[in-house]
């Protein structure tokens, strides 16, 4: 059964990124593979300081992690940018939103279902640290666009008149 949950979130995640358009899927593809990196870091971090368990050990708790991670963690967070990058306001709703319904909604269901069960910390815990990394990953990409204006004119504009 719980291996059946990790494949389906793994696969109805990576199966909607076909909707989405290349020039959105590349433009955006930085911070999530950046925000990836941060919860996985927190899983490996969290594993061993007994954040939580799951059945099965330090296995299950791995493959949870990057059922997670590499399924609806990163492929959400590009479709939350796809719509929502430029709109402050709109971003931060969604992800309190999304947020919210991970921390109390889901981890209830997930715990029952024994794909995991916290322990040093609580839904709200979860909660706040999925919204201080969504605000983490906010900043980044804003740091990737100003970089990206930033490069020089040289380097961009087309080149014109230029013997052969």
């Amino acid at each position: 059964m719980i291996n059946v949950i990790r494949f389906s979130l793994l696969a109805i995640s990576w199966a909607s990124i076909a909707f989405i358009p290349k020039r959105t899927f590349f433009k955006f593809l930085p911070v999530s593979l950046f925000s990836t990196v941060i919860i996985l870091t927190e899983y490996l971090i969290g594993g061993p300081l007994k954040w939580w368990n799951a059945k099965g050990g330090i296995k299950s708790v791995a493959y949870n992690g990057l059922t997670f991670a590499l399924g609806p963690y990163f492929v959400g967070n590009l479709w939350i940018f796809r719509y929502t990058y430029g709109k402050f306001w709109l971003y931060t709703l969604v992800n309190l939103l999304m947020d919210f319904t991970l921390a109390y909604p889901l981890n209830a269901l997930f715990e029952k279902v024994k794909l995991y069960k916290l322990k040093r910390i609580g839904p709200n815990h979860l909660f706040l640290l999925s919204i201080a990394y969504s605000f983490v990953n906010y900043s980044f990409q804003l740091i990737l666009d100003k970089n990206q204006e930033n490069q020089t004119p040289e380097l961009t504009a087309p080149r014109e008149n230029v013997p052969l």
